[in-house]
């Protein structure tokens, strides 16, 4: 199963542009590579001349690809629960991945050490992987360097606040939760900030770097009303400073947990069955990832494992809904510069009119499947192999009003916020749990559910989709995706939408 998580128990969403901001460029990649290049190479005493011999010694054995990967990351935690900052963390990790590719098959190595006799070594293990497994010669090829797109800032979050600040603001955090009701007995608030560098030398001799800052501020709050505790989350971030979380950002994210937590507090056992469901915008857009984008990744196609495979130019879904996979939005979560493929970042189309229009791939899968790559190559370390992977997937709005919507339900739920969500790729099926949720009739919205589970199948539930609205939101920026042991970065979207139809697990 496959599993996308906020990293706050829910997530609310933000309204923001979609559009691409930059183009590919040499010059992009340039000025990150010299900032690689000072964090990688040199303190290490590696230069191009060092990882063309590494290629080399894999190339000769008659390899379909090889690449070297190297990363560094700094990273920095800090919590408060009971008032109290309690925990901070600070690490830092480097290392370098070395992969060789033959056909369908895939030999990977790597190493903390950054050095060109581990270099060499691991790619002396991975090149036994050819086919052919016999010395040839091959021609060095001249170094170039890949275009990529200037989507974030090529700063270190960390730094951008001092520890003293960052204590502050999660006292604030309290303080500003705490004041909203008597209600809240308990606040607790994290602050995470990353700064992460890569470099990808390809076997083809292209260099691709980037410079990844991301960070991130959740809260979890408990209410408690004669003796009934209920929780509710607010959160969000991306790839920026810590500036971004200012008096009204921070009020926001408290805003939405408290609300949450005293909504629940009034909320009543969920009613199970066949129902009709209305999603709100942002986060809701879970469903998206985990019913849709999954089965649109390239490895489960090319394998013949996905509800979706072969069926490109066929009916997926209902008229009106477009599907997008876009890592170019600038300072989102997902959003990447480039790929972990070296690949630049792609705003790709894959449902549109409810039409299947492709898959989403990185470099092993579009080679076999005869498609070029389309960004979305990405693992989780150096120490992970690379596949495809989501970055910012979302639904495009359509021509109806949100309050329309609602008022269209004579009986059924609508919900608002999930605490997270499931999918088996081979058959579709999936679940979500929601976090926050209402009973409504008649088009009035009566009074609040909880306990409320959403069972369907992917593509069924998207030709079930009988109403769009036009107040498409992405996530606030706290999405975490997980596949097959490896987590990363994501972000989701939707508008409001109306599905018939669906399954509604309860507590009633």
């Amino acid at each position: 199963m496959n599993s996308l998580k906020s990293s706050a128990a829910s997530a609310r969403q933000t309204s923001v542009g979609v559009r691409p901001l930059s183009r590919p460029t040499l010059e992009s990649t340039a000025g990150r590579l010299v900032i690689a290049q000072k964090l990688l190479l040199e303190p290490f005493g590696l230069n191009d001349a060092a990882l063309s011999r590494a290629l080399g010694e894999i190339t000769s054995y008659g390899v379909d690809d090889a690449d070297l990967y190297f990363q560094y990351t700094r990273s920095e935690g800090w919590s408060l629960e009971e008032g109290i900052v309690k925990t901070g963390s600070f690490s830092i990790d480097q290392g370098v991945g070395v992969r060789a590719v033959s056909g369908e098959k895939t030999a990977f190595a790597y190493s903390d050490d950054i050095s060109e006799a581990s270099l060499l070594d691991a790619a002396r293990t991975v090149r036994s992987i050819s086919a052919a497994n016999r010395v040839g010669r091959v021609k060095t090829p001249a170094r170039k360097v890949a275009a990529s797109r200037s989507l974030y800032r090529d700063l270190d979050p960390i730094a951008s606040l001092g520890s003293t600040a960052k204590v502050k603001l999660l006292e604030k955090v309290e303080k500003l939760a705490k004041a909203k009701d008597p209600r809240i007995v308990q606040v607790m608030a994290g602050l995470a900030s990353e700064y992460d560098v890569v470099m990808v030398a390809r076997a083809d001799g292209t260099l691709a770097a980037d410079v990844r800052p991301l960070v991130r501020l959740s809260l979890t709050v408990i209410a408690e009303q004669k003796g009934r505790r209920e929780v509710g989350s607010g959160g969000g971030g991306g790839r920026f400073g810590l500036a971004y979380f200012d008096d009204a950002q921070i009020g926001q994210y408290v805003d939405d947990a408290v609300k949450a937590a005293l909504t629940n507090l009034d909320a009543r056992p969920a009613p199970a069955g066949e129902m009709t469901v209305v999603l709100g915008p942002g986060w809701p857009g879970i469903l998206l990832h985990e019913a849709i984008g999954h089965g649109l990744e390239g490895d489960f196609n090319r394998k013949g494992s996905s509800a979706f495979s072969g069926r490109i130019g066929q009916r997926v879904a209902a008229k009106g809904v477009t599907v997008l996979d876009d890592g170019t939005i600038a300072d989102r979560r997902g959003s990447l510069n480039v790929d972990d493929e070296g690949h630049a970042s792609q705003r790709n189309v894959l449902i549109e009119d409810g039409i299947l229009k492709g898959y989403i791939q990185d470099a092993l899968n579009a080679r076999l499947m005869k498609v070029k790559p389309t960004g979305n190559g990405r693992r989780e370390s150096y120490a992970h192999v690379p596949m495809p992977r989501m970055t910012n997937t979302y639904m495009l709005g359509g021509d109806k009003a949100p309050e329309e919507i609602v008022a269209s339900i004579k009986k059924g739920l609508y919900a608002t916020n999930f605490a997270g969500g499931q999918v088996d790729i081979t058959s579709g099926k999936f679940v979500f749990s929601a976090s926050e949720a209402f009973w409504v009739e008649n088009g009035k919205i009566l009074y609040p559910v909880k306990g409320a589970t959403i069972v369907g199948n992917g593509p069924d539930a998207l030709t079930r989709v009988t109403m769009i609205g036009n107040d498409m939101q992405l996530d606030s920026g706290v999405g975490t995706c997980g596949k097959e042991g490896q987590s990363v970065p994501v972000g989701v979207g939707q508008p409001t939408l109306r599905i018939d139809g669906l399954t509604v697990g309860g507590t009633a």
